[in-house]
């Protein structure tokens, strides 16, 4: 689950928001995110992304994990 990808791969970094992650229930830091549409943010976590607030490396350096699992897990750390 989403749950389950995040809580083992994830969470490290978007609990505290280290390198500008966006931080699990925080509606400021995803507020933004979620306005450019669940597509973007779903590539910007599979493929990686460096933006003025920070780095998301592609896949969070887990490339072992399946699209699929990703975006599991960005639906669960979002809210969405």
């Amino acid at each position: 689950t989403g749950e389950q990808v995040y809580n083992a791969s994830c969470l490290a970094f978007h609990v505290a928001g280290v390198g500008g992650a966006p931080k699990l229930g925080d509606g400021a830091d995803w507020k933004p995110r979620l306005a450019q549409g669940a597509a973007t943010l779903n590539k910007h976590a599979i493929e990686g992304f460096q933006g003025q607030s920070g780095v998301m490396p592609a896949k969070g350096g887990r490339v072992d994990l399946s699209d699929e699992e990703i975006i599991a897990a960005v639906k669960f750390l979002s809210g969405s």
